[in-house]
């Protein structure tokens, strides 16, 4: 079964909130024949977007292929959030890796969340950057390490725009008595993810950038030019640049093996009266919290909350989002039992092993970038810009990234959904004691 079509029709966004409210860009016409260019890009989310807004900046000359439309998988339905740091905290990176790798992959991450930030200033991008993200401990034993936590990036990360949060201050914040107190992050925000990605659209046609959608990509030869084929297109390119994240199916399956795709989900309330929003979440800011499955939520910029939570490991999504988002909704806002439900969604992201994404040099003239586990919206961006600085010859970053071990799922591609799924389990039972 294809992910690109399991829930989805072809060429059509999903009912989500955000393709609702975003005008849909003029529809790109299929690749067709033979076409040559500097680099070709397979995926058009936010990693294949920015690659090639960067490197047409840069003077390649690029196409970028998206079996759907731009913005169609994770990029367009995701919660919205940029979160600061990588998936993995600096004590488990230092553990891992050293405290000067570790150093380096903060000071990569507070770039991604920059760079999310400086293009959302550009007036063809028509969204707006919101300041603030909460982290919300579920469980009292928690929100020592959270005040700790927020000691150390200040004291030693050189990071002084998060501090911790006690339980008066939370219940002040969030209008829930769910959580015990935690952090807020001001360096951290949220956006609406589709908006971003047609306006990284837009900046990337205005650089030169031919973007084909309906083209999905059957065969990639790791040749030298590396050669690209889909139904109707054969593309050659110096360099390729893999950027399909969950939905790279059969595509390489040396990735496949170290990045799994899962499914997550999200509810749109009707829009809530902005005195109403202040007593749900204060002074506009995103909250994720501190299960092992996450709840994540924010407002819109036109007051409806926007509520994910729940996973799902198979192909298809369940029946009922609604009622499978409503209900950790409501245990966390009861007094919401009233308030119409919209929208609900889901969509397809990919997770690897150690939750730190694949940077990978799939052959010498072929990058991949994905397996972001949730963390996506600020680092696959920032991807985009480190994969033209790679094809330029300019490294450094990406080697920083990809020296970041990504181990295979035991089993690879053929095993991982089974033993992923109880681990899952596991850590869901967990999350309630």
């Amino acid at each position: 079964m294809d992910l690109l079509t399991a829930n989805d029709r072809p060429g059509e966004y999903p009912p989500s909130y955000y393709a609702a409210v975003n005008a849909p860009l003029p529809r790109f016409a299929p690749a067709k024949g033979e076409l040559q260019a500097d680099v070709c890009i397979i995926g058009g989310g936010f990693t294949g977007l920015s690659a090639a807004l960067h490197l047409a900046r840069r003077g390649y000359d690029v196409l970028l292929l998206e079996a759907q439309r731009v913005g169609f998988g994770a990029s367009g339905r995701n919660g919205g959030q940029a979160g600061m740091g990588q998936r993995r905290d600096q004590d488990a990176l230092e553990s891992m890796l050293g405290r000067e790798h570790a150093r380096h992959l903060w000071d990569i991450a507070r770039q991604s969340v920059d760079l999310v930030r400086e293009l959302s200033r550009d007036p063809a991008m028509d969204c707006t950057f919101h300041d603030g993200v909460i982290h919300a401990d579920h469980r009292a034993r928690h929100v020592p390490e959270s005040l700790a936590y927020a000691r150390k990036l200040r004291d030693e990360y050189d990071y002084p725009l998060i501090r911790g949060i006690g339980r008066d201050e939370m219940r002040h914040l969030i209008g829930s008595p769910a959580y015990h107190g935690g952090t807020l992050d001001l360096g951290a925000g949220h956006i609406d993810p589709l908006g971003f990605a047609f306006g990284l659209a837009r900046l990337a046609q205005a650089a030169g950038v031919r973007i084909f959608e309906g083209s999905k990509v059957i065969e990639l030869h790791e040749t030298a030019p590396a050669v690209a084929r889909t139904e109707s297109a054969t593309i050659t390119a110096d360099h390729a640049v893999l950027a399909c994240n969950g939905y790279l199916g059969g595509l390489n399956g040396r990735i496949a093996a170290r990045v799994m795709p899962i499914n997550n989900f999200v509810i749109a309330t009707e829009p809530l009266p902005p005195e109403m929003q202040e007593t749900v979440i204060r002074n506009n800011r995103a909250v994720a919290d501190s299960k092992f499955v996450v709840n994540y939520f924010r407002f819109s910029d036109d007051h409806r909350l926007l509520f994910g939570g729940g996973e799902s490991y198979g192909y298809r999504f369940p029946p009922d989002i609604r009622a499978l988002v409503s209900k950790p909704m409501l245990e966390i806002f009861p007094q919401l039992g009233g308030v119409r439900l919209d929208y609900a969604w889901g969509g397809t992201l990919a997770i690897t092993l150690n939750r730190m994404p694949c940077f990978e040099r799939v052959a010498g003239n072929i990058l991949n970038f994905s397996g972001y586990s949730g963390h996506g919206l600020a680092m696959a961006t920032l991807a985009g810009q480190i994969a033209a600085e790679a094809i330029a010859g300019q490294a450094e970053r990406f080697d920083i990234m990809s020296t970041v071990p990504t181990p295979r799922f035991p089993g690879g591609a053929a095993l991982r959904t089974p033993l992923l799924v109880l681990a899952m389990l596991w850590y869901s039972l967990r999350d309630r004691v």
